[in-house]
C-alpha cells in the first residue's frame, strides 16, 4: 500500500502542477493582452489630444488672433487713405471708414479669442489688456484726426499741419506699441501650438515602439499556451487560441497603423497647413501695413524718408533680397530670382507659389510709379494712381496670398480629418477585439482545464 501511494505520488504532482502552469501561463498572456491594449489606449489618446489642439482649439485660435495684426494695421491705413483723398474722392473716403470699422470689429473680436486662449498666463492676459486701452486711445486720436481733416476741406494730397500733427501722434502709437504688442501676442499663442506637436511628435512614436513590444510580448504568450496545450495534452492546436492569435496579430497591425497615420497627420498640419496658414496670415498683415506706409509717405512730408526706409525694411522681411535702398530693390524684385529668402520664401514654390510671387511684382512696380509722382510733386496724380493702380495691384497680390493660404488650409484639415478618423475607427474596433480575444483565450482554455475536475 505504501509503495503504491509513493508509486502515485508524483504522478498525481505532476498532474495537479498542469492546471496551475496553464493559469499561469493564461495570466501572463492576459496581461501581454491588457498591456497592449493600454498602451493602444495611451498612444490613441495622446494623438487625438494633440489633434484637438493644433486642429480645433489652440491652432485656430493662434490663426485667428494672428488676424489681429492685420486688423489693427489696416485701421491705421485707412485712416491714412482717408486723410490724403481731401475733399475729392467722397464715395471712396467712405468706403474707407466703413472699412476702418470693419477692422475694428474685427480686431476686437481677435482679442477675445487671444483672451480666451491665454488661459491662466497673467502676462499674456496683461498684454491683451494693454492692447485694449491702448486700441482706445489710437481710436481718439485717430478720430481727432479725421474729424480735424473733415473741417479742413483741403485737396487731396497731404493735409494741414494740425491734421498731420494728430494722424502722427496716432499712427506713433499704432506702430510703437499697440502693433508689437499684436504681434508678441500671435508668437505667445503660437508657443501652446509649438509645444503640442514636440510633446506629441516625441510621446507619440515612442508609444508606437510600445504597443509593438507589448503586441510581440501577447504574440508569444499565446503561442506559448498554444504549444504547452498541444504538447500536454497531445492534440492540435484549438482553433479558439488560433483565432485569438490572428485577431491580436490584427489588431495590433492595425493600432501600429493608426499610430502612424495619425504621426503623419500631425506632421502635415503642423509643417504644411499651420506653419503655412500662420506665415501667409502674418504675411497679409505686414504687406497691408505697407500700404498704409505708401499713404504716409504722401501725407507727411517730414517723414517720408523714415515711411519709406519703413516700407522697404517690410518688404525685405516678406520676400529679402539683397538691397541698400528700395529703388534697388525694385530692380532686384523685377529681374526676380530663383532663391528666395524672406518670410514669404519657402511659400513660393508650385504654381500659385509663382502667382503670388507674380502678383507681388507688380505692387511693387506700381509702387515705383507711386513715389515718382510723389518725388515730382504731382500731389493729386499721386493720389489717383495709389487709390487707382496701386490698389487694385494690391488686391491682386493679397487676393494671390490668400488663395494660397487656403490651398494650405485644405491640407491642414484634411490631416486633422484624416488623423481623427483613423482614431474614430481604431476605437470603434478596439472594444470588440479585446472582447472577442477574451472570450476566445476561455473557450481555449477552459475545456483543458475542466479536464482536471
Amino acid at each position: 500500500m505504501t509503495l503504491v501511494q509513493a508509486r502515485g505520488t508524483p504522478s498525481a504532482v505532476r498532474r495537479s502542477s498542469v492546471p496551475g502552469r496553464i493559469r499561469v501561463i493564461s495570466g501572463v498572456t492576459v496581461a501581454s493582452l491588457a498591456l497592449l491594449f493600454a498602451a493602444l489606449a495611451v498612444g490613441s489618446s495622446s494623438a487625438r489630444d494633440g489633434l484637438r489642439v493644433i486642429g480645433r482649439d489652440a491652432g485656430p485660435q493662434v490663426v485667428a488672433t494672428a488676424g489681429l495684426y492685420l486688423a489693427l494695421s489696416d485701421m491705421d491705413a485707412q485712416v491714412a487713405n482717408a486723410i490724403v483723398m481731401g475733399t475729392a474722392y467722397p464715395g471712396q473716403r467712405n468706403e474707407a471708414l466703413a472699412r476702418y470699422e470693419q477692422r475694428r470689429s474685427e480686431a476686437n473680436t481677435a482679442l477675445l479669442k487671444a483672451f480666451e486662449l491665454s488661459g491662466d498666463d497673467q502676462a499674456e492676459r496683461m498684454t491683451v489688456q494693454s492692447v485694449l486701452d491702448g486700441l482706445g486711445r489710437y481710436e481718439r486720436l485717430a478720430g481727432q484726426a479725421l474729424l480735424l481733416d473733415e473741417n479742413a476741406k483741403h485737396a487731396p494730397g497731404p493735409p494741414p499741419v494740425d491734421v498731420v500733427r494728430t494722424y502722427r501722434a496716432a499712427t506713433d502709437l499704432m506702430r510703437v506699441v499697440l502693433l508689437p504688442q499684436a504681434y508678441n501676442l500671435t508668437l505667445e499663442s503660437g508657443t501652446i501650438v509649438r509645444r503640442t506637436y514636440d510633446d506629441k511628435a516625441l510621446w507619440v512614436p515612442i508609444v508606437r515602439v510600445a504597443v509593438v513590444v507589448a503586441g510581440l510580448v501577447a504574440l508569444g504568450c499565446l503561442i506559448w499556451l498554444q504549444i504547452f496545450l498541444a504538447r500536454r495534452f497531445r492534440r492540435v492546436f484549438g482553433p479558439a487560441l488560433l483565432v485569438a492569435t490572428v485577431t491580436t496579430a490584427v489588431a495590433l497591425f492595425f493600432g501600429v497603423s493608426v499610430l502612424s497615420q495619425d504621426e503623419e497627420a500631425l506632421r502635415m498640419a503642423k509643417t504644411a497647413g499651420f506653419d503655412s496658414v500662420l506665415t501667409l496670415a502674418k504675411t497679409r498683415a505686414i504687406s497691408n501695413s505697407m500700404q498704409g506706409d505708401q499713404s504716409r509717405f504722401l501725407l507727411d512730408k517730414e517723414r517720408a524718408d523714415t515711411y519709406e526706409h519703413t516700407y522697404l525694411d517690410k518688404s525685405l522681411s516678406i520676400i529679402y533680397l539683397p538691397a541698400g535702398n528700395l529703388r534697388t530693390y525694385h530692380d532686384q524684385v523685377s529681374k526676380g530670382t530663383k532663391d528666395f529668402l524672406g518670410m514669404l520664401g519657402p511659400e513660393l514654390v508650385g504654381a500659385e507659389g509663382k502667382n503670388v510671387f507674380q502678383a507681388y511684382r507688380a505692387f511693387q512696380e506700381t509702387d515705383r510709379s507711386f513715389r515718382r509722382l510723389v518725388t515730382g510733386g504731382q500731389a493729386d496724380e499721386a493720389v489717383a494712381e495709389r487709390l487707382g493702380q496701386v490698389a487694385t495691384a494690391f488686391d491682386g497680390y493679397d487676393d494671390a496670398l490668400v488663395a494660397l493660404a487656403n490651398r494650405h488650409q485644405s491640407a491642414f484639415k484634411s490631416a486633422i480629418d484624416r488623423g481623427e478618423g483613423a482614431l474614430d475607427n481604431l476605437w470603434r474596433l478596439l472594444p470588440f477585439a479585446i472582447g472577442a480575444i477574451g472570450l476566445l483565450v476561455v473557450a481555449g482554455v477552459w475545456p483543458r482545464l475542466k479536464e482536471y475536475r
